[in-house]
């Protein structure tokens, strides 16, 4: 096994001893650190193939792996992963780091400063990366809190998964995204500035987001389960205004995702030329073939739909009226839904729109996409080449190939058989660090 000291810097401690009792220690390697060899009992090194390969040596350099051998080879720095199932870092393509639902949530909305939120969410990415994601897309959360965590995870200040960040999302005054149920001066102070009414504030706000820093576009196209108001779940949005929105990205270099529940917002959204759907709950034939027509992506966050309706229905409900008649609407029909799409050939890719549910429950949504339907080698693809796809990212996560970043996993049992294993995680290294090694 690694028998490697590593040098950690005093953030790392502060964060380390209050998450310890419930994470693993520090890394045990670093990249800097010369040559490791990882023993492999069973790989499978690209998931679009479903081949699993039997007794490798990965042989990583740096932060990269630079060979794979056949057999147990090398000497030194040798992780013995002979007895179990390693596959490639998984990603989450809808994650908010900076929060989780809990009775205080409305309150910590008017109380955390963004650095607080940022602090927060170091945390919850420590909680992520330990559950085997070694790659996030955040969509939703304040600029400066969820840039400035971006930015320190990629520097190796804080330990988390690599962090693509929409940042505030692009909303309607008044809308899912929009702050609102609070009083008139607060929500004033609060509202964000990627908020818009009319196409050429649109752009703005857009243009406002990539100059702040944001990698991809998240917009609210609909109304909101969690959003405290009772506005709906249908399109928000002008289709004027989708358009100027999904052009102003486009001619910046960003992708356009949507949350999106009502099916006439998801397809105005897919005629617009977006890039993914988030969610997608009441999609129907027009939207298979739109997603179809263009090669879109659905990100079901089935997890989310879950967990809302078993805490909307259930004795410890602290969600507001408005919020607990939407989640009892959508949450029984995300199932289905993701069901269909996957029956009518749409290409998904996983998301749990975690900071919904609790952070690092995030591999729980594997059971579900099983559940609609989903082989479990295709719900791994969804996390690895798929959601790589997704984010366009594929040179640099959803696979084990020479030349790529070191980011792996692995459990004891066989996903394959049973998907529930990923819900274990045994040993995660990201970027050529251990993080995980039980």
């Amino acid at each position: 096994m690694i028998k490697l000291n590593v040098a950690v810097s005093a953030l790392w401690l502060v964060l380390a001893t209050g998450v310890a009792a419930q994470t693993a220690a520090a890394p045990t390697t670093s990249p800097e650190t010369g040559t490791t060899f990882v023993q492999v009992g069973r790989l499978l090194a690209d998931p679009e193939t479903g081949v699993v390969q039997r007794d490798k040596t990965l042989v990583i350099t740096g932060n990269r792996i630079v060979e794979i051998r056949d057999g147990f080879v090398g000497e030194g720095n040798i992780v013995d992963l002979r007895d179990d199932f390693v596959l490639p870092g998984l990603i989450d393509s809808h994650v908010h780091l900076t929060s989780q639902q809990n009775p205080n949530g409305r309150l910590e909305e008017v109380t955390q400063s963004n650095a607080e939120q940022a602090m927060v969410g170091a945390g919850y990415a420590r909680k992520t990366l330990m559950a085997g994601f070694t790659t996030v897309a955040d969509l939703g959360a304040s600029n400066e809190a969820i840039f400035a965590l971006r930015d320190a995870v990629r520097r190796g200040d804080v330990p988390g998964p690599r962090i693509i960040a929409a940042g505030s999302a692009v909303s309607i005054h008044g809308g899912h995204g929009d702050i609102n149920g609070f009083r008139e001066d607060v929500m004033h102070l609060l509202s964000p500035e990627s908020v818009c009414s009319g196409a050429d504030d649109c752009m703005r706000a857009v243009r406002l987001q990539v100059r702040s820093g944001a990698d991809i576009i998240k917009i609210t196209a609909t109304g909101g389960v969690l959003s405290n108001t009772a506005a709906g779940l249908a399109q928000q949005f002008s289709d004027e205004e989708l358009a100027a929105i999904v052009g102003a990205a486009h001619r910046m270099g960003r992708q356009v995702t949507a949350h999106a529940h009502g099916v006439d917002g998801i397809n105005a959204f897919l005629r617009a030329g977006g890039d993914s759907i988030e969610h997608g709950t009441y999609l129907d034939d027009e939207s298979i073939r739109l997603f179809q027509r263009e090669g879109t992506y659905l990100v079901p966050t089935l997890l989310a739909g879950d967990f809302v309706l078993r805490l909307a229905s259930g004795p410890d409900n602290f969600f507001t009226p408005a919020q607990t008649a939407k989640a009892m609407e959508a949450g029984p029909k995300m199932l289905d839904m993701a069901r269909r799409a996957h029956d009518g050939g749409v290409r998904i890719a996983f998301g749990t729109d975690s900071g919904v549910s609790a952070h690092g429950d995030n591999a729980q949504e594997f059971a579900l996409l099983v559940r609609a339907g989903m082989t479990p080698l295709e719900a791994i693809q969804s996390a690895t080449v798929g959601a790589a796809a997704h984010l366009k990212i594929s040179d640099q996560a959803g696979r084990i190939a020479v030349g790529m970043p070191a980011d792996l996993v692995a459990v004891s049992g066989d996903p394959l058989t049973d998907v529930t294993v990923l819900e274990d995680m045994d040993f995660v290294m990201k970027g050529g660090v251990v993080y995980l090694d039980e």
